[in-house]
């Protein structure tokens, strides 16, 4: 399903999106429900030199235990080493000999301890267990993207947009502290809109090269040591005005990065950032990932049962916070660009399973997730009844063929999904392809 929105959008307030960069004609937005379901799941489309990624290790998944189920998460070395040493296993440590185990052990012994020597381990819920758990509980009580305001900044004066295609991020400079997926998804989005997007890393936390490649399109990255590149680094800082961080909440405080530290040292600087389970609550702390997140908040019970679990065809959660993360940092842009202030965004994976549970639980009905009869509640993330535009009703979609493309890059020949986002006179594609992880310079362009 096509459809035409017309623009600009405006905020409960009454302000508008954009005024202040709009060009001479606002454009119309167009939404695709193939090109969304498409890149919900682009890393599984990407292809390298031929070569499909591997999207989860073979440590990374749902167990039987002794009265129910949980999820791990393995996928790097050190939460597999992590993983195993909290389970009393050996580095050497198969699949069989961690089902072994876990089928004798309790899914709460299990999450407490592997979570408390540093791995990643969720027992699975139900929605109605999660809503009564204390971090549902904290999760619920939080908005679905909070706002505040940071400083008293005066606004800053941005130039009228202008040129071919038509790119509403044009001349900002937008830091990445982000890994994964949502993160990246994010900023990936920002950069499709003319960002000037620099991804920064840890040397000493590489990152999956795959997933690199396929949220790295319009990009560039370089590695920094804080313990010792930081003049660099607050360089970058003291010319960005936006930073993106994807860190459990308290990671980066160490570093004179809390968001109370990065308003002080850049007024009008729009902080935004992501977590798995929110920065309040028990689980405020923790580490997270999308499919960890689904077993806790009942999502896995819905797509199978509390006996048999199962997952989304996607990574939505990812998928959904990055680009709602990227939609709020447009608009604290604009509220920024009239009122001043500086701005602080926070969002979870958690929050925004709970907004989409929540639909589950006012329509009485677990389509609006699995997509059963057609159309997704997770924008068209399994099954689509038919394109439209203008007025004529396309082929069912079945194949994601219309929304892949091809390009040579530094690191192979790339398939990938194309974006979803498209207006009248916006970008098709990405700028430029991702290169390799952390090799460009610690500089803005």
């Amino acid at each position: 399903m096509t459809s035409q929105v017309s623009s600009p959008a405006e905020h409960a307030d009454g302000a508008v999106v954009g005024e202040q960069r709009k060009p001479a004609e606002v454009p119309r937005v167009r939404v695709d429900d193939g090109a969304v379901a498409t890149a919900f799941v682009s890393e599984r489309h990407l292809m390298v030199d031929g070569r499909a990624p591997v999207s989860f290790a073979p440590l990374s998944r749902l167990w039987p235990t002794a009265d129910g189920w949980v999820r791990t998460h393995a996928n790097y070395p050190h939460h597999r080493a992590r993983l195993v040493d909290a389970l009393g296993l050996t580095d050497g440590a198969t699949v069989e000999d961690v089902a072994r185990l876990l089928a004798e052990r309790s899914a709460l012994e299990v999450e407490e301890s592997v979570y408390g020597a540093g791995g990643l381990a969720v027992a699975l819920r139900t929605t109605k267990e999660w809503a009564a758990h204390e971090q549902g509980i904290a999760v619920a009580e939080r908005p679905l993207i909070e706002r505040h305001r940071t400083d008293s900044a005066r606004a800053r004066v941005r130039s009228p947009l202008a040129g071919d295609p038509l790119l509403p991020a044009a001349g900002l400079r937008v830091l990445d502290l982000t890994r994964v997926i949502a993160g990246p998804v994010a900023t990936r989005t920002l950069a499709l809109l003319g960002a000037d997007v620099l991804r920064v890393d840890a040397p000493q936390l590489p990152e999956d090269p795959d997933a690199h490649a396929d949220t790295g399109f319009g990009k560039r990255s370089t590695t920094l040591d804080l313990t010792v590149g930081r003049r660099a680094f607050e360089e970058l800082l003291s010319a960005a005005d936006v930073v993106v961080t994807g860190y459990r909440p308290g990671a980066l405080d160490r570093f004179g990065l809390s968001p109370e530290a990065l308003a002080e040292r850049g007024p009008g600087l729009i902080v935004a950032q992501l977590s798995a389970w929110g920065d309040h609550g028990p689980w405020g702390a923790r580490r997270g990932f999308d499919s960890l997140v689904q077993v806790a908040t009942g999502i896995a019970a819905i797509e199978g049962s509390r006996e048999q679990p199962g997952v989304l065809p996607a990574q939505a959660l990812d998928h959904g916070t990055g680009y709602l993360l990227a939609a709020a940092v447009l608009r604290a842009l604009t509220e920024q660009s009239e009122q001043g202030h500086g701005r602080l965004l926070r969002l979870s994976l958690a929050r925004t399973a709970a907004w989409l549970t929540d639909g589950i639980e006012r329509s009485g009905t677990a389509d609006a997730v699995t997509g059963v009869t057609g159309v997704t509640g997770v924008t068209g993330v399994t099954g689509v009844t038919g394109r439209t535009t203008g007025g004529a009703t396309e082929a069912a979609y079945d194949r994601p063929d219309a929304w892949l493309a091809e390009r040579d890059s530094g690191i192979g020949r790339l398939r990938y999904a194309l974006p979803p986002v498209s207006f009248t006179g916006g970008p098709a594609d990405w700028a430029r392809p991702p290169g390799p992880w952390g090799t460009d310079s610690a500089r803005w362009a």
